[in-house]
């Protein structure tokens, strides 16, 4: 094969690519542009009548804090035990979900699961886990058991195990399989060659994976608040409700949550960036 040929050859192939990323981004102009004309069609208004009205409830809340500034401390010391009671749910949930996504991931991986015929099953299990939002799951479990924070902990522990457990599942997919033949071959059981020959090579990944999710399950958290599981985002959904009056305290609400989510989202970028080799200086 001469050079002309080659070059024919990836001009061929770069014509191709260059046709079918059109025609997916065309597909997901078309499909953006059909939500929004459905969204807007299906609203109680239209939004470009509404459009005008977006800073509204943003303008209230901040002008009433401003208004009442004086009492901001003492809301934020009387809603930060619920917002423990949040960063509680969402760290047991993600504990849960690591563990249990961990398992998993083991089962579901193609050349190193226990049990291969079992590996479409967990596939399918992991995929329905991920499906179902949490928000479903928690109405669901509150009907059964009652407002609580256990009910939010449980369906974000669900979520997470199918999150979790197709990102470990992809980590372990793509590791080196020299050191578990070699375990192999000197008699190493199925737990020492996962243990001794999988988990160094993962571990640094599973645990920046389930500290990003954790990041995320602290929002889940707060958002299933809004639907009777308790945590901070309970008492953000009565401030609301109750209207002027009570803005101020949505707005120490807001804060709480928004110095929460940085104040993680720094640590755990910190503790990621070590894990990955990321955090060293030369």
């Amino acid at each position: 094969m001469n050079a002309v040929s080659i070059q024919q050859d990836y001009l061929a192939v770069t014509r191709k690519r260059r046709v079918y990323g059109a025609i997916l981004l065309l597909l997901f102009v078309l499909v953006m542009v059909s939500g929004f004309n459905l969204a807007d069609q299906r609203n109680a208004g239209s939004f470009a009548n509404g459009i005008h009205q977006v800073f509204d409830f943003p303008a209230e809340v901040i002008g009433e804090a401003i208004e009442k500034a004086p009492e901001l401390p003492g809301h934020l010391v009387a809603f930060f035990p619920a917002l423990i009671e949040t960063v509680n749910i969402a760290a047991a949930a993600t504990l849960i979900g690591a563990i249990l996504g961990l398992g998993f991931a083991f089962m579901a991986t193609r050349g190193l699961a226990f049990y291969e015929p079992a590996i479409p099953v967990v596939r399918r299990l992991l995929d329905i886990l991920r499906a179902i939002p949490e928000i479903v799951i928690a109405l669901i479990l509150i009907f059964i058991m009652g407002g609580g924070p256990v009910p939010a902990m449980i369906a974000i522990a669900l979520h997470t195990i199918g999150a979790l457990g197709k990102l470990f599942s992809e980590v372990v997919e793509n590791v080196d399989r020299r050191p578990i033949e070699g375990l192999s071959s000197v008699g190493a059981s199925w737990t020492q060659r996962m243990w001794l020959g999988v988990l160094p090579q993962v571990m640094p990944n599973f645990l920046s994976y389930a500290l990003l999710r954790f990041e995320v399950n602290i929002r889940a958290s707060a958002i299933l608040g809004f639907v009777g599981a308790g945590g901070i985002g309970y008492e953000l959904r009565n401030s609301i409700t109750w209207g002027q009056g009570r803005f101020d305290e949505a707005a120490a609400i807001f804060l709480l949550l928004f110095l929460t989510i940085v104040v993680v989202d720094q640590i755990s970028s910190g503790a990621r960036n070590r894990l990955i080799g990321g955090g060293q200086h030369v």
